[in-house]
């Protein structure tokens, strides 16, 4: 299959590194990151603190580790971690919080993934001899099994202001915190000032191909350093990275709202197909989850067959799909997805070719 002929609405993991990043590792000066001495890496860690107008900033090779890093650092074993039922540090991030920091999860459902102070209070413990206690909050912004959802500020304030009222500690997922700025029209500092801990992936809508960013406060940061290399974060010359990483944080953010356009494309399309479910005014970012049931034919079924016409997707569930627009699918590649779905769900394409 040639692999340009495909629409891959999968992730917006699957981009590939524009000329710019390319040249950019190819040219990039390195040295070894695990005794702090890869320039390129060093100047990137710098730029992402400065953007979020932290103390500083930690590069990891994905955002599991940058998380579960935060994790390690924030908890004690034995405590609980306060999360959404969809998040992502629960359901894809193979039980780390157990098996690294020997942490539980409390997760709780919250309409569109979006959680509230009156949802977390009740489940907040303190110190006990019968229950574990809570060790942290995280929060997942935007929340990518809710369908790229997007905290309001004063939502995420207002809990991380009521968790520090009681000590604890307030972590932020942020793998796609630039799609949320973009859809609230705010700077990434402005929306996660309230956080101690910030992660957000280069890898996603920003398109670099490797790379996570941890942000805190100088002391945060060197705990998580050593976590990092406990997890086996140290990358000796991952200058190779920073340096995409660089181009990406620099460049990306400024046309994610390609994806949003794109995305809402699809989400106004996917509504007019008869069997799919979708609310088209939910889809604020670049995620778009919908619904297969009224189709008669289950969630993987219809990927396969996609597939066939060179679209692919994702199953989320039996009859749930996910398509994710990024910089490497363009307007008229959404339109051919919606093309090929219609000719799944109605049948009309009988002998498709692969």
């Amino acid at each position: 299959m040639n692999r340009d002929s495909v629409v891959d609405l999968r992730s917006d993991t699957v981009t590939r590194p524009t000329p710019a990043m390319r040249r950019a590792m190819a040219e990039a000066e390195v040295g070894d990151d695990v005794y702090s001495e890869d320039p390129t890496v060093n100047r990137l860690e710098l730029r992402a603190a400065e953007i979020f107008e932290r103390e500083a900033a930690l590069f990891f090779p994905s955002g599991t580790m940058g998380n579960q890093a935060a994790i390690r650092v924030h908890t004690c074993p034995g405590q609980e971690v306060i999360c959404e039922a969809r998040a992502h540090i629960l359901n894809y991030e193979m039980a780390t919080m157990a098996a690294f920091s020997g942490c539980l999860a409390r997760p709780l459902h919250a309409e569109d993934g979006i959680l509230t102070w009156n949802l977390i209070a009740p489940h907040v413990r303190g110190r006990s001899t019968v229950r574990a206690s809570t060790g942290l909050v995280e929060l997942e912004n935007t929340s990518n099994l809710a369908g790229g959802s997007v905290y309001p500020p004063e939502v995420a304030d207002e809990i991380c202001a009521r968790a520090h009222e009681l000590s604890l500690p307030v972590h932020l997922d942020g793998a796609r915190i630039f799609n949320a700025a973009e859809a609230l029209g705010k700077g990434v500092a402005e929306i996660t000032r309230s956080f101690d801990s910030v992660m957000f992936c280069l890898s996603k809508g920003l398109g670099a191909p490797v790379g996570s960013m941890l942000i805190g406060n100088k002391a945060f940061i060197s705990e998580a350093r050593i976590v990092r290399k406990m997890l086996g974060g140290g990358m000796r010359q991952a200058g190779v990275l920073a340096a995409a990483g660089l181009v990406a944080l620099e460049e990306g953010p400024g046309r994610l709202h390609v994806d949003h356009e794109n995305a809402r494309l699809l989400a106004e399309g996917l509504a007019e197909i008869p069997g799919i479910a979708i609310d088209p005014q939910k889809v604020v970012t670049n995620i778009v989850l919908f619904d297969v049931t009224g189709t008669g034919h289950t969630a993987a079924e219809i990927c396969r067959r996609l597939a066939v016409s060179k679209v692919l997707t994702n199953p989320m569930g039996a009859t749930t799909i996910r398509m994710v627009t990024h910089y490497d699918v363009d307007r008229a590649g959404c339109e051919r997805a919606l093309l090929a779905l219609r000719e799944v769900v109605s049948g009309s394409r009988t002998n498709a070719v692969a």
